[in-house]
């Protein structure tokens, strides 16, 4: 078998399934509403499940990577800092749209897209470790970042109110009990009961394929709009110049010595933007870039990732 269908037979079953979604979403099986309570699901049970249970079955020597953290850390500021620069100097926008698209440009669907992916391209040992690293980096560093530049714009508070509001949000996050509560038990030896631990792993399993269905349904009624420059950046932000940095970053800053997981941080960094990316974007008022640069990106990922994956296995 060639390497071109090799990598239409990993990336079609990840784009099938979204494609599924979007299908049965469009033609009324489900509501775009139902979409949203499938997503709440993955966020709040599935998700959290799945980071648990990678960190809470393995020693903590080998989840822990602090080449891997370093690199994408960098790597997305970066991105971040080259995103903010090009919104406000060359698109002339205020302070929020400019954190709103660099968020576009910065911030993966590690969970949703990225997990599925290299489920089936690394298997579920890399795949569990990089979606918990990635995890780690975006809801302690990266998202908390962007969100605090969006609040400064958005409103007058002081800093200390914004970092207040930040840090609420945080202790809200679910992702981030569940990777605490896995290091946790890394790092003591401990195991649940096996009743309780099997319980948390078919929770777990539940989330690469319910990811990929929200996906699909989330796209439905969306709609371009006269924001084509902004969205073209955006997009050509997250799929090509995202992971362009992080093959520098590995290449002359840090060394996975995991090819696997090197495969990992190229492919997230890959990734069209993360699921949530819409309903952020709506609430600072950016809802149609939000919208449009989505289904853009997401329907242009196939093309990218699938060369990408090209590039790294010819």
């Amino acid at each position: 078998m060639s390497t071109a269908l090799q990598i239409l037979g990993i990336t079609s079953p990840i784009y099938l399934a979204i494609a599924l979604g979007y299908v049965v979403t469009r033609f009324g099986v489900f509501g775009r509403a139902d979409m949203r309570l499938f997503g709440r699901f993955t966020l709040n049970i599935a998700l959290p499940a799945l980071l648990f249970h990678t960190f809470s079955s393995r020693n903590f020597e080998d989840i822990f990577n602090p080449n891997y953290i370093g690199a994408y850390a960098l790597s997305t500021l970066i991105m971040v800092a080259i995103s903010m620069v090009w919104a406000r100097r060359v698109l002339n926008q205020q302070r929020t749209a400019s954190s709103i698209f660099a968020m576009g440009t910065s911030c993966p669907n590690s969970g949703f897209v990225g997990y599925p992916l290299m489920l089936i391209t690394l298997g579920p040992e890399t795949a569990g470790i990089a979606l918990a690293l990635n995890m780690l980096v975006e809801n302690l560093l990266i998202i908390p970042l962007l969100l605090a530049f969006a609040e400064s714009g958005a409103t007058q508070a002081r800093w200390q109110a914004i970092l207040r509001h930040t840090v609420r949000g945080l202790l809200r996050n679910p992702m981030i009990w569940s990777i605490a509560a896995g290091f946790g038990f890394a790092v003591s030896g401990w195991s649940l009961p096996e009743p309780v631990g099997r319980t948390v792993q078919i929770f777990s399993s539940a989330s690469a394929a319910l990811s990929l269905f929200v996906i699909g349904g989330s796209l439905v009624g969306l709609r371009l709009s006269g924001l084509r420059q902004m969205i073209a950046s955006i997009a050509l932000g997250k799929l090509v110049i995202h992971p362009i940095i992080m093959a520098l970053t590995l290449t002359y800053l840090f060394t996975i010595e995991s090819s696997a997981l090197n495969e990992a941080a190229m492919l997230v960094c890959a990734m069209p933007m993360m699921g949530i990316y819409t309903a952020l974007a709506q609430r600072y008022g950016h809802e149609d870039m939000g919208a449009a640069a989505s289904l853009v990106t997401t329907v242009l990922s196939f093309f990218t990732i699938s060369a990408l994956l090209w590039a790294i296995r010819i």
